[in-house]
């Protein structure tokens, strides 16, 4: 599991061991906390043994910036216990270390029909998956996480019923989605980012996925750019980012849906949903379904 772009010179990390459940908490409170452009988190399996069974997992949390030693504590603690915060380290690291540990731990995530995978795993796409190749660490939203995969596996679901003609990611980061509608539906993918970076590695997974004439990224915040506008109206409408951003963009991205379009959104903690609902209830959209993955909600709305 890797969340967060790469921060502008990195050079500051801190390192908790934990069992699985509490690393995955640590990391995910992380992605939560800061901006996406200044912190980065991982949370990988090692080979060490853990007390009580299983394999003990590292967090590593790198900053563009210099933290703040006791709120990160708090924060652990808030996630994992007392006991967690005491066991922190702090210390200087390279961007290329986060990287290169974080794409080790990386496995192969099935949702549904869709394996996102990175190049060392290409052998383990199946002939009946659709296989997304991902090198993580380069951008926000590399399947590997609870967000990702719960709009993956919406996607999923809702191709059994229906094959949406027009399709916008709002917030593409590694472009994952956009992948996916582009390979399923072979049709053109409208997408965007807020950040540069990731509109360069979304369009560079686009390429290694061989849709890159299909999806083609751009910079833009929500649908400000022009040219998402104008793909409208759209069938589906993908938003996975964070739940302020999600209820603030609630108008513009429901008056680009279809009159029966749909909305999958997520980057919701549970405690999150139903301020957003309140927010899409107000343009007239409703929740169909919600899929709850590693404490965090993606949600399916309809009118």
């Amino acid at each position: 599991m890797l969340e967060g772009l790469p921060p502008n010179n990195a050079a500051h990390v801190m390192r908790v061991t934990l069992d699985e459940a509490r690393a995955r908490a640590v990391a995910d409170l992380m992605v939560e906390s800061f901006e996406p452009a200044e912190t980065a988190s991982t949370a990988f399996e090692t080979e060490t043994p853990w007390p009580g069974g299983g394999k003990a997992w590292a967090v590593e949390v790198y900053f563009g910036f210099e933290p703040d030693e006791e709120d990160l504590r708090e924060l652990v603690a808030a996630a994992a216990g007392k006991e967690a915060a005491a066991r922190v380290e702090f210390g200087l690291t390279e961007k290329q270390d986060w990287v290169a540990n974080a794409l080790a731990g990386l496995k192969p995530v099935r949702a549904g029909r869709f394996l996102v995978h990175g190049a060392h795993d290409r052998d383990k796409v199946g002939a009946s998956d659709i296989g997304i190749e991902i090198e993580a660490g380069l951008a926000f939203g590399t399947g590997h996480h609870g967000t990702t995969r719960g709009c993956l596996l919406h996607f999923d679901r809702l191709l059994k019923r229906r094959r949406p003609a027009r399709v916008l990611d709002v917030g593409c980061g590694a472009g994952v989605l956009a992948i996916a509608a582009a390979r399923m539906l072979r049709r053109k993918v409208w997408l965007g980012d807020i950040d540069p970076v990731a509109v360069q590695v979304a369009n560079e997974n686009a390429a290694l996925n061989e849709v890159g004439a299909l999806s083609k990224a751009i910079v833009s915040r929500g649908v400000e750019n022009r040219v998402l506008r104008e793909g409208a109206p759209y069938d589906l409408v993908f938003a996975n980012i964070l739940a302020k951003p999600l209820r603030l963009l609630a108008p513009s991205l429901a008056r680009v849906l279809s009159h029966d379009g749909e909305a999958i959104v997520s980057g919701l903690l549970l405690a999150d949903v139903p301020g957003v609902l309140a927010a899409w209830r107000a343009q007239g959209l409703y929740l169909r379904e919600q899929i709850e993955l590693e404490g965090w909600a993606s949600l399916r709305l309809g009118r």
